[in-house]
């Protein structure tokens, strides 16, 4: 790794994001210095396999996939500092990472693109603002995007997740069969890994950090993941504990049910808000 792997975003008042270069993994996100997210006690940081928490980027691809490692490369490519960060008017501070189409992209996805992400660190906010570019001149392409958001939270089991009442929803652990959810709140007491379609703009999740709620604002992401582990998934997972999983959730903002069509010299832009309430 080259001498910078890791930006901090520093607003004062213990307020701090951190991200790691690999795969622009937004890595901690502290609030009066309380942790927001969950990373793994056996997170690996070799450079090379995907960060197990914060916050990981999935590009181009959402799940398995032929041509490359699974989630595709996103997360698992080192990112270019746009920006570095810096203090707005406001007091919030902000930093831009890209990533543009390299051998190693081309070698599993054979397209030119520029993907910018900038972050801003507000008072109780974190705000992601993400566009792809498609430079080329003929040809068209497809992907999935995803921000796999692990929240830390004191005990799963008594989180409640809204804006996923009437949504339907892809179960992963019933071979995919396909249910429509029909409480107003999510709770999870076993295995779960489902991609929920056309969700709310909006989520609150109860009983973070701290008894708090985490408000999740989303912006051209039609679709909302929920995952956790359980027990025996997460012993059979190298780099996370077995006795981690009542301590996260995963709730993740993404475009993975259908691709995003990106004609020649097109921009999706998609966005975030975290909010610690």
């Amino acid at each position: 790794m080259a001498a910078t792997s890791v930006v901090v975003l520093d607003r004062g008042n213990n307020t701090t994001c951190t991200i790691n270069l690999h795969g622009a993994t937004v890595v901690s996100w502290r609030v009066n210095n309380q942790e927001q997210l969950f990373v793994s006690k056996q997170a690996i940081f070799d450079g090379k396999k995907a960060i197990r928490g914060g916050i990981p980027f999935v590009f181009p691809q959402f799940g398995p996939w032929s041509f490359g490692p699974q989630h595709g490369f996103g997360r698992i490519i080192r990112w270019n500092i746009e920006k570095a960060p810096e203090r707005l008017a406001s007091g919030d501070v902000e930093a831009i990472f890209s990533l543009m189409d390299s051998d190693f992209s081309r070698s599993m996805w054979n397209f030119q693109f520029r993907l910018t992400y900038r972050l801003i660190l507000r008072e109780k906010e974190l705000h992601f603002n993400i566009a792809v570019f498609n430079p080329s001149k003929d040809l068209t392409f497809s992907f999935n995007m995803l921000l796999h958001t692990y929240f830390k939270v004191p005990d799963v089991r008594r989180c409640q997740i809204t804006g996923l009442q009437g949504c339907t929803f892809v179960d992963k652990t019933r071979d995919g069969a396909v249910y429509q959810e029909t409480r107003d709140v999510v709770t999870i007491n076993e295995w779960t890994d489902r991609i929920y379609q056309n969700t709310s703009q909006e989520h609150i999740i109860t009983n973070v950090v701290s008894g708090r709620k985490m408000r999740i604002q989303k912006y051209n992401f039609p679709d909302t993941v929920i995952w956790n582990p359980w027990l025996d998934r997460a012993k059979d997972m190298s780099d996370f504990g077995d006795d981690e999983y009542p301590n996260m959730v995963c709730v993740e903002a993404g475009h993975v049910s259908s691709p995003v069509i990106l004609l020649p010299g097109t921009a999706f832009e998609a966005s975030q808000i975290l909010q610690v309430m």
